[in-house]
């Protein structure tokens, strides 16, 4: 459903920004004129919803340290970088289908499972992934889960039937998943309903664990779910404090730019990793994230006795 509605609309302002060129030039416009502005068309939206997301969640911000303040340059290149990683994300995730594909079956100890968060799909893992892939992370799976707006219970079955699928191709007595955004709710909904037997460790990514309150801003049953106060979410961190049945990482930004509070990323039960100056789309592809997820897999692996 993401990858049609993206692809229909970046056709549909395509064909109008031609269209629109087409007519301008030949009233005489400058042809370069329109070649020069059409990045600055493209990136129009992300832009606002950049903005208009850093502003929510400076609002709402954590208080941070000292040593976490960014200042006006790092501010800056927070905002472009989230710019850019957003409006290139959509293409990846209209062609989704055509730029991930599983991994050749072939036996493995054990295997990766990637977990988009909400209203997106795997195609925002491409170069995350690329990269994993470069630093010796491998089998490396991605899963899509829907409709969009969803319980998050679904999903979590979702992962089950594709855990079991991965496992099967591989041999793999279990898996490591790593979820970012709401993929991190889904991972531990996973946990608590079907246990631990199928899970090494789980890392999360930006997930707002005590919720977000950029999720007041969209409908469904799944943002619902990641509002702070809501019940599921409150019945999700009931046992928090106490030891969870497998490692879990969360990997967060004291910048995040749609978790606020950002302090709602931190987990008691959790190894908490806070990081600096990264919005919140770009942590996917933060070379720190990718280092730290490569750790957690060689760890996990070299505990294997499979491996």
């Amino acid at each position: 459903m993401t990858a049609l509605a993206l692809l229909a609309l970046l056709a549909a302002g395509a064909a109008g920004y031609i269209s629109w060129a087409s007519h301008s030039i030949a009233h005489g416009a400058p042809v370069w004129w329109f070649v020069l502005t059409a990045p600055a068309v493209y990136f129009t939206p992300a832009v606002v919803l950049v903005a208009i997301w850093c502003a929510v969640t400076w609002v709402w911000r954590t208080p941070r340290p000292p040593e976490a303040q960014i200042g006006i340059a790092g501010a800056l290149r927070l905002f472009l970088l989230e710019t850019w990683t957003l409006g290139a994300s959509w293409p990846l995730m209209a062609l989704h289908r055509l730029l991930i594909r599983d991994p050749p079956p072939a036996s493995s100890s054990l295997a990766v499972v990637l977990i988009h968060g909400v209203l997106v799909n795997d195609g925002v893992w491409l170069f995350a992934r690329q990269r994993l892939a470069r630093l010796g992370v491998a089998p490396i799976y991605t899963m899509n889960y829907g409709p969009p707006y969803a319980d998050i219970e679904c999903f979590a079955q979702q992962l089950a039937t594709r855990i079991e699928g991965v496992c099967a191709a591989t041999g793999a007595e279990r898996v490591i998943l790593v979820g970012h955004s709401m993929g991190g709710l889904v991972a531990r909904a996973y946990l608590r309903r079907h246990g631990h037997r199928r899970v090494a460790k789980i890392v999360t990514i930006g997930t707002p664990h005590h919720g977000s309150i950029l999720a007041w801003t969209f409908p469904g049953r799944g943002l619902e779910q990641m509002r702070p106060g809501n019940t599921w979410l409150a019945e999700l961190n009931r046992e928090e404090g106490h030891p969870a049945p497998v490692p879990i990482v969360s990997i967060w930004s004291r910048h995040d730019s749609m978790v606020a509070p950002q302090a709602s990323s931190e987990l008691a039960c959790a190894q908490n990793t806070p990081l600096i100056g990264t919005g919140h789309n770009s942590l996917i592809g933060d070379a720190r994230v990718l280092e730290r997820v490569t750790r957690e897999f060689d760890s996990a692996r070299g505990k294997s006795p499979h491996a």
